[in-house]
């Protein structure tokens, strides 16, 4: 089974279910943003945590091998016409250059982890319109001089 196929069956019964990303990810007792994207196909799901989903949307052995297998990490090179996803694209061919600047005045010459990283995505209500906030942790890795 691809990972392609995996998502299409998890999200098939995810929405069968009625289950929320929070729901599935904790039951595997993990960040929702990591499991759902184990579930994308983006990274590779710890043992028990896709035995925890697929037991909580009722998918087989089959997909629980995909899922913990180990991902190939390649995306459309085009920039993605899906308004949410542009807008982070967005935000970082506006402000990239912005914040390599201001990591490396800060940390030196190197990049932010995306190995040792967490990410979080919480709503913040308010009046004017509710908030988006994206927290972004990842280690920082200097480059090596030789």
């Amino acid at each position: 089974m691809t990972k392609i196929e995996m998502t299409e069956m998890i999200m098939v019964a995810k929405a069968a279910k009625g289950l929320s990303w929070e729901a599935i990810a904790a039951a595997a007792d993990m960040s929702p943003v990591f499991i759902t994207s184990c579930c994308l196909g983006m990274n590779s799901t710890p043992v028990p945590a896709a035995a925890a989903i697929c037991e909580i949307l009722g998918l087989d052995a089959e997909v629980n091998a995909a899922l913990e297998a180990f991902p190939t990490k390649i995306w459309d090179q085009a920039v993605p016409t899906d308004p949410c996803i542009y807008r982070l694209y967005e935000v970082v061919g506006v402000y990239g250059d912005t914040l390599k600047e201001i990591i490396q005045e800060k940390f030196g010459d190197g990049i932010m982890s995306a190995i040792d990283f967490t990410m979080e995505v919480e709503k913040k209500e308010n009046p004017k319109g509710d908030r988006v906030i994206i927290t972004m942790d990842g280690k920082f890795l200097k480059y090596n001089a030789w």
